[in-house]
C-alpha cells in the first residue's frame, strides 16, 4: 500500500482550523507583533482577536516568518509517523515573505532520507489556501505526489484573483506594495483594484471611484477570464465587510457557481492589507 502524501502549509493560507484538521494539513505559523507583544498567527492569536487589537493599537503591527528549524520540526514529526511519506509544503509567495525560503532551507537540512517538495504558491491568503486544500483532498483520496503537484501548478496558473483595499497604508508601510506604488495618493473615494501577478507580486489592475464601480469592474474582469463557464469561487475578507458583501453578492449573481468558500483574512495577511480588504479567487469548476 502506497503511503499517503502529507501536506504542509503556513498560517497565511487562511484555512479554517476545522478544514485543516479534517484534511490532516500541517500548519507552521508566522508571528504577529504588536510592539513587544508577540503572537503565533492562528495559534495564540485568532482573526477576531487580531482585528480587535488592531482597532486599539496606535501603530501598525509587524510580522515575521517561521525559522527553518520550525519547519524541520514539522517535517521530522511527519517522518517519525510515516517514514516513507512524500511531503508537499505549499507557502506564501516568496515576493512577500521569506517563509518559502525557510521551508526550502529546512528541506535541505533534514539529515535522513526524505521526499520533500516545497512549492511557492505565488499567491497569498486563500489563493494559497485553495491550492493547499486541493492538494490535501487529493492526498486523502490516495493521489500520488506527481498528480498533486501537477494539479497545484495548473491551479496556480489558472486562478483569477482580485482584491479591494480601503487604504494602501498597510501595504505601503509594510513594504509589500511593489508595482502598485503608482496608486499612492489620497484622492477621495478612489478604490484601487489589485491582483497578484505570475511572479507572485502585488500589481495594480485599475482604480475607480466608489465601491459599487470597483465591484462591477472586478466582475467584468472575471467575466473576461471565465465567461459563462461553471466556476468555484473563494472569498476572503477582514472584519469591515461592507465592500466584501457587495463583492460576494455581485459575483453570486453573475456566475454559474458550483462551489463557494468564505474565510477570514488572518492576522498576518490582515496586518499587511488592513481590515477593510475583500479578496476573490476564482477557478473553473
Amino acid at each position: 500500500m502506497t503511503t499517503k502524501v502529507r501536506i504542509v502549509t503556513d498560517s497565511t493560507a487562511d484555512i479554517p482550523r476545522e478544514v485543516r484538521e479534517r484534511l490532516n494539513i500541517e500548519m507552521v505559523p508566522l508571528q504577529v507583533l504588536f510592539g513587544t507583544e508577540s503572537y503565533l498567527d492562528s495559534v495564540t492569536l485568532q482573526a477576531d482577536e487580531f482585528y480587535e487589537k488592531l482597532e486599539k493599537f496606535s501603530g501598525l503591527p509587524t510580522t515575521s516568518q517561521p525559522s527553518p528549524s520550525e519547519f524541520m520540526a514539522v517535517y521530522e514529526r511527519i517522518l517519525d509517523e510515516s517514514p516513507d511519506a512524500p511531503i508537499i509544503s505549499i507557502h506564501l509567495s516568496s515576493q512577500f515573505s521569506g517563509t518559502f525560503q525557510s521551508a526550502l532551507l529546512a528541506q535541505s537540512l533534514i539529515e535522513r532520507e526524505a521526499d520533500i517538495t516545497a512549492v511557492d504558491s505565488k499567491s497569498a491568503s486563500y489563493g494559497n489556501g485553495m491550492l493547499v486544500v486541493k492538494a490535501a483532498e487529493m492526498a486523502e483520496a490516495g493521489a500520488s505526489k506527481e498528480e498533486i503537484l501537477d494539479e497545484v501548478y495548473r491551479m496556480r496558473k489558472e486562478t483569477g484573483l482580485y482584491f479591494l483595499v480601503d487604504t494602501l497604508e498597510y501595504l505601503q508601510k509594510g513594504g509589500r506594495i511593489g508595482k502598485a506604488s503608482a496608486f499612492f495618493g489620497s484622492i477621495l473615494n478612489i478604490k484601487p483594484i489589485l491582483s497578484i501577478d505570475d511572479e507572485g507580486s502585488i500589481t495594480p489592475v485599475d482604480k475607480v471611484r466608489g465601491t459599487k464601480k470597483a465591484v462591477q469592474r472586478v466582475v467584468d474582469l472575471l467575466k473576461e477570464q471565465f465567461g459563462d463557464d461553471p466556476v468555484a469561487v473563494h472569498f476572503a475578507w477582514g472584519y469591515q465587510r461592507g465592500s466584501a458583501l457587495d463583492l460576494y453578492e455581485a459575483i453570486n449573481a453573475s456566475f454559474q457557481i458550483r462551489h463557494t468558500t468564505t474565510t477570514t483574512l488572518g492576522p498576518v495577511i490582515g496586518a499587511h492589507v488592513g481590515p477593510g480588504t475583500a479578496a476573490v479567487f476564482m477557478q473553473r469548476a
